[in-house]
């Protein structure tokens, strides 16, 4: 078997996720190319995006979101907010949900619902949102328990809805809609997304979801997918099944001694890649840190880990210097603030800023 280095893998991986070149390409695109994009927060993703492009167009997210509908939305991968390509949502929701997390007593107790709950607000969701509607999280709440009757319920969507919504979000019962000033919406994706055909099988699923990561942030192991995907809740079982549904079009590499899934339309191309030298400043939450995690030691180091991954699960952004996070940034004053953790050099790191400033206005 052919080996490769880490530092062939990472200027591969920029490559592959627009980081060394911007494409001329849509945010629906590019979001399909990352495997989706993180959007707790909002401007991170379109930041995201609009480093990954050529011409970057400001509300550009916006309207693939609202007005061309090729991207959606929702809780998926890890059960945080992201923007995925609606032709494939689909099969992100069906894998995420195969969890079951809501099964476990420790769910139940930490969050005060049975699975039995979850199935009475997901039909109650599921008519309140069949015509159409975009509901607040209040008009949602009130519609559930109107329909069900539960105080119960009442009290449970009350205390954190979000938790709870999670697993309707994987069953395709909602997804995010049109916001109302600073108001959030859930609608349903059936009626919001053209040609939503529903849920696929878990395996056609896993052949769609498996492909695009490898696509993005391989070569990698199942464990390395699994932590991606839903942070290792999976079976080892069930991850290993669905590696064997993908296993059309997949092939092998060593990276530094450990076998590894590739492509196989994209091994000679890694086998190919040289070393990158470049410097390049990414954004918070950036799908090129979560897809290995800040806890890949060969991207972050491991001393720097807690100035990378920080309270309350942010991820701050990132200077890479030859593909490896070297150092974080943040915007002040109408300028970005560098503190690396080690030698950067000085011209091209400038360059990237005098690139980064005009989009973070």
């Amino acid at each position: 078997m052919t080996s490769v280095t880490w530092a062939q893998v990472l200027a591969w991986r920029m490559r592959r996720q627009h980081i060394e070149r911007p494409a001329d390409e849509p945010a629906s695109q590019i979001a399909r190319r990352l495997a989706g994009v993180q959007a707790q927060v909002a401007s991170s993703a379109e930041l995201a995006v609009a480093i990954r492009q050529t011409a970057p167009e400001r509300g550009a997210v916006a309207r693939a979101l609202l007005d061309e509908r090729t991207l959606v939305k929702t809780w998926a991968v890890r059960g945080t907010l992201h923007l995925l390509p609606a032709d494939e949502a689909a099969a992100y929701l069906a894998l995420c949900g195969a969890v079951r997390n809501w099964e476990k007593p420790a769910w139940q107790r930490t969050f005060g619902a049975t699975p039995d709950d979850l199935e009475a607000i997901a039909e109650a969701a599921s008519n309140a949102l069949a015509d159409g509607s975009a509901l607040t999280r209040e008009e949602l709440t009130t519609a559930v328990v109107e329909e069900t009757g539960s105080r119960h319920l009442a009290e449970v969507l009350g205390s954190g809805y979000g938790p709870l919504l999670k697993p309707l979000a994987w069953w395709g019962v909602l997804c995010h809609g049109p916001s109302q000033g600073t108001r959030v919406t859930f609608t349903s994706p059936e009626r919001w997304l053209p040609g939503w055909t529903g849920l696929p099988p878990v395996e056609d699923a896993a052949r769609t979801v498996i492909h695009a990561f490898l696509g993005a942030h391989g070569p990698a192991t199942p464990g390395m997918f699994d932590n991606w995907l839903m942070r290792k809740l999976n079976r080892k079982k069930d991850v290993k099944n669905w590696f064997a549904a993908a296993e059309d079009g997949l092939s092998t590499v060593e990276v530094e001694g450990e076998q590894m899934y590739v492509l196989a339309e994209h091994r000679d191309e890694l086998l190919a890649t040289e070393p990158a030298t470049s410097v390049r400043l990414l954004g918070a939450f950036d799908q090129y840190v979560l897809g290995a995690g800040t806890s890949a030691t060969y991207l972050v180091p491991a001393e720097r880990r807690k100035e990378v991954s920080r309270a309350a699960g942010w991820i701050s952004p990132v200077v890479l210097h030859e593909g490896r996070v070297a150092g974080v940034w943040e915007a002040k004053d109408g300028d970005v603030a560098v503190t690396p953790f080690e030698d950067v050099p000085a011209a091209p790191l400038q360059d990237e800023v005098r690139r980064l400033v005009p989009l973070l206005s």
